[in-house]
């Protein structure tokens, strides 16, 4: 089997839609003062862990309320890091959700351990009533993931953790400037993760993760785990991995630090718009919101439809970027067929994979955008 890039086909297809998931040329469009920064960086030639990157971590641990901020190579690596930094090995389990991206599951595996699975709730997230069921003799900690930048229901999940004495990550790679109960998301657990990827609220020129904590010794044992567990040039602690945050990348991410509220803020005002456009249609879905406790940030905006795939050749065929995320739960993956997981193990999760769609809700949104959205979904329950 040949397995080839898929991506540049997929960029060229979407780009030519007129209502867009991708914004970047939009969210970029000043990069000559980005390049400028980044050319002060080839002068200096501190490519790798240089002065941008202890800025942006100071600047980023101040955002999400936290005290340490290490930056790495991509939100993945942060997870898998935070794993390793806990001492997640094999034999180990983890307690998670199937609704998710690979990365949550992948850094799991790839730490040593085994992903246990715990249906979700009407938020989408993890749901805490059935997380107990899942604990045995063997598993380490909970991965909770704050899906659409939706926090989940920490306070809950805190409580399990700490009567059968495990730890938590948390998942925020969706989750930037999102808050529970008025602290940052990312602030609870041992470790925070978070993702830059192109796509998402705060993001970079490629890939690019921060691992944050309260943490003292976490944090030194992350700063050793991703950079070749080198306590200074000469010394080695421990033998690690090279997952450094790009010198270049922490510009970028500098650079839009300066813009993070408003991008939160357009995101939640442009997902609030369709959620009072679309909650008087019978055939659509909109998850319960809690703003009283929760700030989501919507990196993903997702409702359920029904007749979902029909609607998205609809919606694509008006020009309108229709995304499914995601159509197979994790439980129901080639790659999870060794953990014995069928169909109809979790329920919710899949009833939500067969119905769920997103719709774009970035910052460059317009109005008027919003409104032809909107009634291409009401032509087509007509």
């Amino acid at each position: 089997m040949a397995i080839a890039n898929f991506l540049p086909d997929q960029y060229e297809t979407t780009g030519k839609l007129a209502v867009n998931h991708n914004y970047l040329g939009d969210q970029f469009a000043d990069y000559d003062a980005i390049l400028a920064k980044i050319g002060e960086v080839v002068r200096r030639g501190d490519f790798t862990l240089g002065r941008a990157v202890d800025d942006f971590e100071q600047r980023y641990a101040a955002t999400v309320g936290v005290k340490h901020a290490i930056g790495v190579g991509s939100g993945t690596d942060a997870l898998f890091l935070s794993l390793k930094a806990l001492g997640v090995g094999p034999g180990d389990e983890i307690v998670t959700t199937p609704f998710t991206f690979f990365a949550t599951i992948g850094a799991i595996v790839t730490a040593g351990a085994r992903p246990v699975f715990v249906d979700i709730g009407s938020d989408y997230n993890i749901d805490p009533a059935r997380i107990e069921a899942a604990i045995t003799p063997r598993t380490k900690g909970i991965l909770p993931v704050h899906w659409s930048g939706c926090p989940c229901d920490m306070d809950a999940i805190q409580a399990i953790a700490d009567k059968h004495g495990l730890f938590i990550v948390e998942d925020a790679c969706h989750a930037i400037t999102a808050t529970y109960k008025g602290r940052g998301a990312g602030s609870f657990g041992a470790f925070g993760c978070f993702s830059m990827h192109p796509l998402k609220n705060l993001n970079v020129w490629g890939d690019g993760g921060i691992a944050c904590t309260n943490s003292d010794a976490l944090a030194d044992k992350m700063r050793l785990l991703r950079n070749h567990g080198l306590k200074d040039r000469d010394h080695c602690e421990i033998f690690a991995y090279n997952s450094r945050l790009d010198t270049v990348q922490a510009v970028v991410a500098n650079h839009l630090m300066d813009k993070l509220d408003n991008i939160s803020t357009k995101r939640i005002e442009h997902a609030a718009y369709f959620d009072a456009a679309l909650q008087s249609l019978p055939q659509v879905i909109i998850p319960k919101r809690n703003d009283n406790v929760i700030r989501q940030v919507y990196h993903i905006y997702s409702l359920r439809f029904e007749r979902r795939d029909e609607l998205q050749k609809f919606l694509t065929a008006r020009g309108i970027d229709a995304k499914v995320h995601y159509p197979i739960p994790m439980h129901l993956q080639p790659a999870a067929s060794a953990y014995g997981y069928k169909p109809g193990d979790f329920p919710a999760a899949e009833a939500l994979c067969a119905s769920t769609l997103s719709l774009p809700v970035h910052e460059f949104i317009t109005r008027e955008q919003q409104d032809y959205v909107i009634a291409a979904i009401r032509e087509f329950y007509r």
